[in-house]
């Protein structure tokens, strides 16, 4: 039974060209972190205090928010409560249309994603920009993220030169990567100057001083922040930690762990509104407590939304960020996807080799392997195994409970060997595609260790 994301992932490896290119790109990265983390001898200890902090956040999350969201009035931020994605919009809507918005710069924000905030405030007038070259790059192209830290990765500076021709009227033929950049930044900077609102997203929130801190390479957040005299800022329950301690972990591990950087180019802290200005924070649920609830996946929402579980992942790096069904794809996306409906991610689960990088990796210690694993567990209970897999479970249950009939078998396998071809390879073999075969030896290793051949 193929899934959607097979289905996808074999449409985009028949460019070969780009599957290999996506391929290398993203190994470089993943080759860059390991290049950061083996020049730490400590690396393994941070990445354990990682884990022991956002398990202990985590599981006091009632106790950090209150702390939080007191802290951060005191400092005279106005903060909100969403339950979910509707309620988020709502709000959002709500404050700017209180401050008669008309324009919203905004940097980059997967929680934003992840509620469909923007058609959801341009289907009420307000005009929303992407300020992260990356977003920005994939909203004026109407499509969405493929990765989550670099969106638009996957996207040809060929194909940005093309896409810039026709949207900000840039040199035809021109496609160097500089140029395109400078492009990019004249286009935004008028939109900062102009913009009524900005909004942030946050890669964390300071229990014990009610900050937020954005970490970007750009500076877009900051110029979000600094011109507009309204900032709102999206923030996931599960972001808040307890001190600037507890960040300082995460700071180590956050851009080595993501693109290889020892750090982001801007880590920006924002506690209160500049004078003349204001500030809103929006506490988003949508979900969240469900998962904390989970007693095999809560572990999910220790993920820093860094990445790396994609930059490894072999099934990722060879089918695209868009063949996966879920908004967020590779190991995390997986998860969180059937976290948040597994009747309609379930597909996803099968893009995985359980292979473990991902948890070998990952700089908060998620188990995402694990989970998957649990998660295909379950799809019969679902409703959504492969029938295929099941019949060949049952028969291959059937054989390994008979010895008698599994010897005989194992005797006669190597005649596979000589079989012909269309015998072997035709769409109920689903390894022969794109593999060939292993052969069966002509003599099996139980027969070598009966006769004593194995020393």
């Amino acid at each position: 039974m193929s899934t959607q994301h097979s289905k996808v992932a074999h449409a985009f490896l028949k460019n070969k060209e780009k599957a290999t290119w996506h391929d290398a790109t993203f190994w470089s990265v993943r080759t860059k972190r390991d290049n950061m983390a083996m020049g730490l001898d400590e690396w393994e200890k941070v990445r354990e205090a990682a884990s022991a902090i956002k398990r202990h956040s985590i599981t006091h999350l009632d106790e950090y928010l209150d702390k939080f969201s007191t802290n951060a009035e005191k400092n005279g931020v106005v903060v909100h409560w969403a339950k979910d994605a509707d309620e988020f919009n709502s709000i959002v809507l709500s404050i700017l249309k209180d401050h008669n918005v008309k324009k919203l710069v905004k940097s980059k924000s997967m929680l934003t994603e992840e509620c469909e905030m923007n058609p959801y405030l341009e289907k009420h007038g307000i005009n929303v920009v992407e300020t992260d070259l990356g977003e920005r790059i994939i909203q004026l192209m109407k499509v969405k993220p493929s990765h989550i830290v670099m969106p638009a990765i996957h996207i040809t500076q060929e194909e940005v030169g093309h896409l810039f021709e026709k949207e900000l009227g840039s040199e035809k033929g021109n496609y160097d990567p500089t140029y395109l950049t400078y492009c990019a930044r004249m286009s935004l900077r008028n939109e900062f100057l102009t913009a009524d609102a900005g909004m942030t997203g946050a890669n964390f929130g300071i229990a014990e001083t009610g900050d937020i801190v954005v970490c970007t390479n750009e500076g877009n957040a900051d110029m979000s922040t600094s011109a507009p005299k309204l900032h709102i800022a999206a923030i996931g329950l599960e972001k808040v930690i307890p001190d600037y301690n507890s960040l300082a972990v995460f700071q180590r591990l956050l851009c080595r762990a993501g693109t290889g950087q020892p750090t982001t180019t801007y880590t920006s802290h924002f506690r209160k509104a500049r004078p003349g200005a204001e500030m809103h924070i929006v506490l988003v649920d949508n979900g969240r407590s469900d998962i904390i609830a989970n007693p095999d996946h809560w572990e999910t929402l220790k993920c820093i939304r860094c990445g790396s579980c994609m930059n490894t992942c072999p099934v990722y790096r060879r089918s695209g960020g868009y063949s996966y069904t879920y908004f967020i794809p590779g190991p995390i996306g997986i998860n969180l996807g059937m976290l948040k409906n597994a009747n309609l991610y379930y597909d996803n689960v099968s893009a995985c080799t359980l292979c473990c990088s991902c948890d070998n990796v990952c700089p908060a210690k998620v188990n995402l392997a694990d989970q998957i694993y649990l998660w295909r567990q379950n799809l019969d209970s679902l409703g959504k195994a492969d029938p295929m897999k099941k019949a060949m479970s049952a028969g291959m249950k059937y054989l390994f409970n008979r010895p008698a009939l599994y010897n005989t078998a194992l005797k006669f396998a190597p005649l596979a060997n000589h079989a012909p071809r269309f015998l072997m390879y035709n769409k109920l073999n689903g390894w022969g595609i794109g593999h060939e075969m292993p052969k069966f030896p002509s003599k099996s290793f139980q027969s070598m260790w009966k006769d004593g051949d194995v020393k």
